[in-house]
């Protein structure tokens, strides 16, 4: 009955189960994100990015290089740059100094991922709790591979999982094992529960990230509050936040002969989009919350990486990042 209702959701025809007997259309399991590490590692979220990647200058973002900590303060030498020369400690000492840094080893991420039920829901391909599990977990290998520390925060309709970055495989294990057991308890029926808002979300995130850090935020953006935009604005201002919003084809594009049964795991409704004042407000929906990403976007320079849970997961990256095409490999042509 289980498996029924969450097809009538997802809008999907039946699917070949996988060994465990789930559909990983459906659900994901942590076997399943561990396999995504080769392509993962694949992938680039360094500063330097290829000309079509939506990280790159032209796109109204730029990632950040690494920061520069300082060493020491000693005396001038010959071929020393001018600019590093320490003003204050010249002056008063009567002899020129310079200031020397070092390039910070690694730049830390957060991956935000969104597994609120408002994410369980699918037309096409899959879930896009699914997608955003996905997503999370290559652009972690990504991260990891880089030499780079790497956290997140696992986003649950009652709770917060915070993972502080850490340049450890065995502390990425467990937040992608937290991200499976997330992505494990949604389903059809569930009991109703007050989602998490965008504003603890975000709050979460600046305890976490306080700058230069990389933030990956994978969401559908749903319940957004009253201090989302100032609290991004803050994020943004010393970190480089990546909004990645998922989206499902049929919530970009309503047939007009659509009848579906939508349920929230304790209620159910009909929605029949022959009746043009349904399928008018649904679209608004959508379209006020696509506004409200680009407005941010142009307000903060984000960079705006949107994914679809209308196909594999891998490809979008690919195309994202500006790396073409290549097959995707595992499952991810599914």
């Amino acid at each position: 009955m289980r498996s029924l209702r969450a097809r009538l959701r997802a809008g999907s025809p039946p699917a070949v189960a996988s060994p465990s007997g789930e559909d990983p259309r459906l659900h994901l399991d942590l076997a399943h994100l561990q396999a995504l590490e080769p392509h993962g590692a694949a992938l680039r979220l360094l500063p330097r990015q290829p000309s079509r990647s939506v990280l790159n200058g032209r796109h109204a973002s730029r990632l950040r290089g690494r920061g520069l900590d300082f060493a020491e303060l000693r005396g001038y030498l010959p071929g020393d740059d001018v600019r590093t020369l320490d003003w204050r400690v010249t002056a008063r000492t009567g002899a020129p100094h310079v200031r020397v840094y070092t390039e910070e080893r690694d730049r830390p991420a957060l991956v935000v991922v969104d597994q609120r039920m408002s994410m369980f829901f699918g037309s096409r391909h899959a879930m896009k709790s699914v997608t955003a599990a996905e997503a999370a977990a290559l652009a972690a290998f990504a991260v990891l591979a880089q030499g780079d520390r790497v956290g997140g925060v696992i986003v649950e309709d009652e709770r917060l999982s915070e993972f502080r970055p850490r340049r450890q495989r065995p502390q990425l294990i467990r937040l992608l094992r937290c991200l499976a057991e997330a992505n494990a308890a949604l389903h059809a029926e569930a009991m109703t529960a007050s989602p998490t808002s965008m504003d603890a979300v975000l709050a979460s995130v600046a305890h976490l990230a306080r700058r230069d850090h990389l933030i990956l935020l994978i969401s559908d953006f749903d319940v957004i509050g009253p201090r989302t935009e100032t609290l991004l604005g803050g994020l943004s201002r010393h970190n480089d936040l990546v909004l990645m919003p998922v989206s499902d084809p049929l919530s970009e594009a309503l047939p007009d002969d659509l009848r579906r049964v939508a349920s929230d795991g304790h209620r159910q409704a009909t929605l029949d989009t022959a009746e043009r004042p349904v399928r008018e407000a649904l679209e608004d929906v959508s379209a006020r919350r696509r506004q409200i990403l680009t407005d941010w976007q142009r307000r903060y320079g984000l960079a705006l990486a949107p994914l679809s849970a209308g196909e594999p997961t891998l490809p979008q990256l690919r195309r994202l990042l500006g790396l073409g095409r290549r097959a995707a490999g595992g499952g991810h042509g599914r």
